[in-house]
């Protein structure tokens, strides 16, 4: 009677791992079907937008570097003119 119940709980533990194994194979595989579809979803930018973009980060990085240095610049006089005084 003991071999028995022991028997069934050996056997549930066996097919508890199979589950998982099932589950978790259906999962990735859930997974890398759900990625498929979303991986065609991608629009790719044209080359002349690719260019357009770039060209706009570069002049705001320009423009932003000009103010950084004039900035710098105008502190940098106010400052030998304060040591002047002093």
């Amino acid at each position: 009677m003991a071999e028995q119940s022991t028997k069934k709980a050996v056997e549930k533990k066996d097919s508890s791992k199979k589950k998982k194994k099932n589950g978790l194979i259906s999962k990735v595989s859930q997974f890398a079907k759900e990625l498929r579809s979303e991986i065609k979803k991608i629009v790719w930018p044209t080359k002349k937008q690719v260019v357009s973009n770039t060209l706009s980060v570069l002049a705001f990085c320009l423009v932003v570097g000009v103010i950084i240095w004039l900035s710098d610049f105008g502190l940098d006089a106010l400052m030998s003119l304060i040591v002047r005084l002093s």
